[in-house]
């Protein structure tokens, strides 16, 4: 399956390098948390099978996304089918990206700590995503993924479908999907034990 790979090298600070490994073009975007100021890029567009870095100064908490079927309307307005933001620019400027939304979730620690990376479908699910990180000293330094492309079985109640009204676009996630507590793990099922959606 093809998808969009993200590695990044080192720690303290990180080069991470996008590539767009799908036969389409993806748009990725960035998102800085813990109010710390956004990248000098958070939004770009590397052509299929190119690759485009950025440097990420530690410590750094945040995430990274893809944008599918993305235009510029008539009056300059930059907007996505999946992964939106809704900058009406290819930069986000601060803004997440609306589910569904793959997300690939980065913290690098200060002064050499642990650094942790994941995956995460918390946000539904648009394309499919990696991430591998390059050089470090740890040893459980492993590719985290989700390879394979979700949107063929997702279901009819959470799919989100394209123009044509028969290709899926992307799946949301029960909890955007229908925001009732036993999805979203709130409420009586905020437990490890009452919350058993992940």
């Amino acid at each position: 399956m093809k998808n969009l790979v993200f590695l990044f090298y080192g720690a303290h600070p990180a080069t991470i390098h996008f590539t767009n490994n799908c036969p389409y073009t993806v748009w990725p975007a960035t998102l800085t948390g813990g109010n710390r100021p956004q990248q000098s890029t958070t939004g770009f567009q590397p052509p299929t099978k190119a690759t485009q870095s950025l440097d990420v100064p530690a410590p750094f908490t945040g995430r990274f996304w893809g944008r599918t079927e993305c235009s510029t309307d008539s009056t300059g307005k930059f907007t996505c089918a999946t992964g939106e933001c809704g900058s009406g620019q290819i930069s986000c400027n601060g803004a997440g990206g609306n589910p569904p939304v793959s997300l690939i979730e980065l913290t690098l620690a200060e002064n050499r700590g642990q650094d942790f990376y994941d995956v995460s479908l918390v946000d539904g699910f648009n394309v499919p995503m990696s991430v591998s990180p390059c050089g470090g000293s740890g040893n459980t330094c492993i590719t985290s993924s989700c390879a394979r492309n979700m949107n063929s079985d997702c279901p009819n109640e959470l799919a989100i479908k394209g123009p044509n009204g028969n290709s899926v676009m992307g799946c949301n996630s029960a909890c955007v999907a229908f925001n009732r507590p036993e999805y979203c793990c709130t409420e009586n099922f905020n437990t490890p034990a009452t919350c058993t959606e992940y």
